[in-house]
C-alpha cells in the first residue's frame, strides 16, 4: 500500500478512536453532571417542602442526613434548626424518643452524627444508652438491631454500660441476632422465616454487616445476600416488594453495595442492560423529588402512583447522595468519621 495512503489511514483511524473516547467521556460525564443537577433539584424542593425538620421519620432525621452527607452549601441554620428540636423533644420527653420502637434512636443518633452533634449529650441524655438494651432494641425484630448497628458504627461509638437494663447489649449478639434471621435463599425478611426475601430488609441488613466482613461468618453471610439480591433484580434493573416495584426497594440495594464498597453498576446488578441508577432515575420528577411507584402501576399500600412523596424522596435522594459519594471516593454515607464536630 502507498506509504501516504497508509498514512492518511492512520489518521483517520487515530481520529475515529478519538472520537469515539471523547463520546464515551461526554456521556460518563454528562450522566454524573445529571446526577449531581438531581441532587441540587432535590436538596432546594427538600429545604422548600421541609423548612423546619423535627424529630420524625418523615420531615425529620432522613432530610436532614441525606441534606447533610451531600456536601451542598446547605444554611448551617437549618441544621441548628433540627438540633434545637431534637433538644426541646428530648427536654420535654425526659430523654425517652419511644417506649417501644427503639429505632427512634438509632435514627436521631444518625442524623446527629451526621451534622456534627454529640449523641452522647442531648439537653444532658445520652442517646447511646437506649441502644444497651438488648431485649428493648430487638422488641422491633430484625429492624431493631439492624439500625443499632449503623449508628453505633457511624462514629465507632462505644454501647455504654446500662445496669437499669435487664440484658445488656453488645455489637456481637445484635449480629448473631441478625445472622440468625437469615433466610434460606440468602435473603433477609422483616416478616420473619416463612417469607421469601425482601430486597428492602436485605439491602438494610447488608449495611448493618458492612463493617464486619473481617468475620468470616459474616463474610459468608454477606455474599449470599449479595447473590439473593442479584438473583431477585428485575429486568428494569430494579426490585419489587409487597407486590409492586418501588424506588425505596432499589435505593436500599444501591446503599448496601456503597457501603460495602462495591460499585452499584457491578455487573451483577445490570439486568436487561439496566443497572441500579438507571431504574432509581426513573422514579425522579423533574424539578426534584422522587415517587414511591411510576404512575400507572399496581399499588401496594405505600403512596399514590406517579407522584412526589416525602418517603421516596428522602430515599431517593440518600441514594443518590451514596452513590456521588462513591463514584467521588469519598467515605460512605454511613461513614461519618469525616464529619467535624461542633
Amino acid at each position: 500500500m502507498n506509504y501516504k495512503l497508509k498514512r492518511v489511514l492512520s489518521i483517520i483511524l487515530t481520529l475515529i478512536i478519538a472520537c469515539g473516547l471523547a463520546a464515551c467521556t461526554t456521556t460518563s460525564s454528562t450522566t454524573e453532571d445529571g446526577i449531581e443537577e438531581k441532587i441540587k433539584e432535590t436538596a432546594d424542593f427538600m429545604i422548600e417542602s421541609i423548612p423546619n425538620p423535627t424529630v420524625s421519620s418523615l420531615g425529620g432525621e432522613w432530610t436532614v442526613m441525606s441534606l447533610a452527607r451531600s456536601d451542598l452549601d446547605i444554611d448551617k441554620e437549618y441544621f441548628e434548626n433540627y438540633y434545637n428540636n431534637v433538644i426541646n423533644t428530648v427536654k420535654e420527653n425526659k430523654g425517652v424518643l419511644h417506649e417501644r420502637k427503639y429505632t427512634e434512636y438509632s435514627r436521631v443518633i444518625l442524623a446527629l452524627t451526621a451534622i456534627g452533634k454529640d449523641p452522647t449529650d442531648v439537653a444532658g441524655y445520652n442517646l447511646l444508652e437506649y441502644l444497651a438494651d438488648y431485649e428493648k432494641v430487638i422488641f422491633q425484630g430484625i429492624n431493631g438491631p439492624t439500625f443499632a448497628l449503623i449508628a453505633l458504627d457511624s462514629n465507632s461509638y462505644e454501647i455504654p454500660i446500662n445496669p437499669k437494663v435487664n440484658i445488656q447489649a453488645t455489637r456481637e449478639m445484635y449480629i448473631d441476632y441478625i445472622l440468625e434471621r437469615q433466610l434460606p435463599d440468602g435473603g433477609f425478611s422483616i416478616m420473619g422465616d416463612d417469607t421469601p426475601a425482601d430486597p428492602d430488609m436485605t439491602g438494610m441488613v447488608l449495611q448493618a454487616l458492612s463493617k464486619y466482613q473481617d468475620i468470616p461468618k459474616v463474610k459468608e453471610a454477606t455474599d449470599k445476600a449479595l447473590t439473593c439480591l442479584s438473583n431477585i433484580q428485575l429486568d428494569t434493573g430494579g426490585y419489587s416488594s409487597w407486590g409492586s416495584e418501588n424506588s425505596e426497594s432499589v435505593v436500599q440495594v444501591i446503599m448496601a453495595l456503597t457501603e460495602l464498597g462495591i460499585d452499584p453498576e457491578d455487573e451483577r446488578f445490570v439486568k436487561g442492560d439496566n443497572t441500579l441508577i438507571d431504574n432509581l432515575l426513573t422514579y425522579y420528577a423533574d424539578g426534584g423529588g422522587f415517587m414511591h411507584i411510576k404512575e400507572g402501576q399496581q399499588g401496594n399500600g405505600g403512596a399514590e402512583a406517579g407522584v412526589v412523596d416525602p418517603m421516596a424522596t428522602d430515599q431517593g435522594m440518600y441514594g443518590l447522595v451514596a452513590y456521588k459519594r462513591y463514584k467521588d471516593g469519598k467515605n460512605s454515607f454511613y461513614n461519618m468519621f469525616d464529619v467535624k464536630r461542633d
